[in-house]
Order: C-alpha cells, then sequence, then structure tokens
C-alpha cells in the first residue's frame, strides 16, 4: 500500500475508555482532512464494526471535545468479535465502507482485535490507550497521566481525614494484571505498603508495617492495593481490624473514577502527537504497527510483538516505596 492508494481511514475506540482518547480521535480525524483523506468513524468499538454502524466525520464533528473525558464515539466489549462469524461482518462492512486503513485507540485487547484484522490482510495502525500503563512498545499510554492525578488528588484528600481520626486507609486503585497504578501513587502519595499483582505479600506482613507506622508516632497510614493484588482491599481491612494494629482502617474503592475526567496536559499532548503520527504513517505505507512513546519519540512497534508480550510493572519503584515509607 502508497499513500495514493489511501482514500480514507476508520477510526474506534475499544475496551476500557481512557482520558485522552477524545484529543486523539480529534488529532487522526483533522490531520486526515488535512490531507484530504475521508474519515469514517466507527462507533461502539468492534461492535460498530460488527454491525456495520459508521458514519462520516467533518472537522466540526470533532470541536470541543479537546478537554472531554471519554470518547465521543463510545467504545464497548464485543465478544462477537472474537469469533470467526464477527470478524467476517467486520471485515465485510470495512469493505463496504470502502476503509482503506483503521485506526484503533485502545488498550491489550484492541490491540489483538487489530491484529486480527492485519492478518486478514486489513491494513490497521493501533495507538495505546488505557490507564494501567501496561502495554508492550509504549512508555506511557493514553490515559495513565490523568488516571495518576485523580488516585494523587484522592490520596491527598484521604490523608487529611486519615490524620483527623488517627485511621489507616486502604484505598483500591484499578489494576487487575499490572501494579503500575499502584506503584506510583504509593510512590508519590507516601504509602506505608502498597499490594500488586506482580509481588506477594501476606497480611502479616501489611500488619506488621502499619503497626510499626503506629509504633513510630504516625498519625495515619496509607495502603494501596491493586484490584488484581492477592489480598483484596475489603479482605485486609477486615484482618487488620481483628489483628488491632493500632489504627482502625477504612477502605476507599476509587473504581471507575479513575478512568474519567478531563484529561490533562500530558495526556493531550500525547493523544494529539498519536493521532498525527497515525496519520503520517499511514500516509507513508505503514500498517500492522502500533506507535508508542520511546523517551521522547513516537515510534512504530509490530503488532505482533505488542500483542505477544507484558509489560509488567518496575519493582525498582516498589522498592523505593518501602524504603521511604520509614
Amino acid at each position: 500500500m502508497n499513500s495514493k492508494t489511501v482514500e480514507s481511514i476508520g477510526v474506534l475506540t475499544s475496551g476500557g475508555d481512557a482520558p485522552g482518547m477524545n484529543p486523539c480521535i480529534r488529532a487522526v480525524v483533522r490531520t486526515a482532512l488535512s490531507k484530504d483523506l475521508r474519515v469514517i468513524g466507527i462507533r461502539e468499538g468492534y461492535t460498530g464494526l460488527v454491525q456495520g454502524d459508521m458514519r462520516r466525520l467533518q472537522a466540526r464533528d470533532v470541536g470541543g471535545i479537546l478537554q472531554g473525558g471519554g470518547t465521543m464515539l463510545g467504545t464497548a466489549r464485543c465478544p462477537e468479535f472474537k469469533t470467526k462469524k464477527g470478524q467476517r461482518e467486520a471485515i465485510r462492512n470495512l469493505h463496504e465502507a470502502n476503509i482503506d486503513t483503521l485506526v484503533v485507540i485502545g488498550g491489550d485487547g484492541s490491540m489483538r482485535g487489530a491484529r486480527v484484522l492485519a492478518e486478514e490482510g486489513i491494513p490497521v495502525v493501533g495507538l495505546p490507550g488505557s490507564i494501567d500503563n501496561d502495554m508492550w512498545g509504549t512508555n506511557m499510554s493514553i490515559g495513565t497521566d490523568t488516571a495518576m492525578n485523580t488516585i494523587q488528588d484522592a490520596i491527598d484528600k484521604l490523608k487529611d481525614t486519615a490524620s483527623s481520626h488517627r485511621r489507616a486507609f486502604i484505598i483500591e486503585t484499578m489494576g487487575r494484571n499490572c501494579g503500575y497504578l499502584a506503584i506510583m501513587a504509593g510512590l508519590v502519595g507516601g504509602a506505608e505498603m502498597v499490594l500488586i499483582p506482580e509481588q506477594e505479600v501476606t497480611v502479616e506482613e501489611v500488619a506488621e508495617s502499619v503497626e510499626a507506622s503506629y509504633k513510630r508516632g504516625k498519625t495515619h497510614a496509607i495502603i494501596i492495593v491493586a484490584e488484581g493484588a492477592s489480598v483484596r482491599a475489603t479482605e485486609l481491612s477486615d484482618k487488620l481490624n481483628e489483628l488491632d494494629v493500632g489504627f482502625k482502617t477504612r477502605v476507599t474503592i476509587l473504581g471507575h473514577i479513575q478512568r474519567g475526567g478531563r484529561p490533562s496536559a500530558f495526556d493531550r499532548l500525547l493523544a494529539t502527537r498519536l493521532g498525527v503520527a497515525a496519520v503520517e504513517h499511514i500516509l507513508e505505507g505503514s500498517s500492522d504497527i502500533m506507535l508508542g512513546l520511546e523517551g521522547r519519540d513516537i515510534v512504530p512497534v509490530p503488532l505482533e510483538e505488542v500483542v505477544s508480550k507484558n509489560r509488567p510493572a518496575d519493582l525498582h519503584y516498589y522498592e523505593m516505596c518501602r524504603m521511604l515509607a520509614y
């Protein structure tokens, strides 16, 4: 494929929404229009692709979305796309809409879907959008920075009430398979303990750490728990209260609040750079790639590599949390 054969680009957002998806859509649409390309927005991720739910996007359609959280195109899980029948319908709809190349914005599952289409001969470029920052091939994903700021704001506020009441607060973050958010939140939030999927920690170890904090005269204790950790936040709270570690414990589960809100300046810039680069790479003939951030540069990574590897949390930062908790 070369630039002469590209006349239209399709764009979809898939999987969990992430702050910055809207700026990314905007960048794809307006960059493509500046190159005289037609842009087709696909609603509800792969569901819209399977059902043929698409519409043409113009410059004004993406006006005013730069500062908005979520995704104007919508997103959804699509079990049907995992079937051969669903994939066949999606490919048929792409051809009927005369879409030459598809841009997929989403997380690991979204990139797996993009890889399936690439194996069927559909030109596709992936862009990483996931607050968990667990994707291979990029230092940061769209939405991670905003989610971190949301978590940090919650920790700061909870510290106020924790100190006032001399309590330990257990704060659950997202992260089923990757503890990035929990580790970084613990590091910048001054947590006494962090529990992540990548590192086994016993209730007794947590109890020892919290009780030691109490004995040192601390007015509160903060424990960050990733949702995929071996011990759940509510279970941990019950056991710590039973063991009597000095502080009474309370639980706050941040849940989907971490996905929402206005994207940070970093996420807007990253999303915009990725969206522009996607169109540029398409016009250069690139396909079957994901674009990621490496240092300060936007670089292409083969989709096959992206979906075959995992990006675990850096345990060096985990050790920093433990050291600085004293």
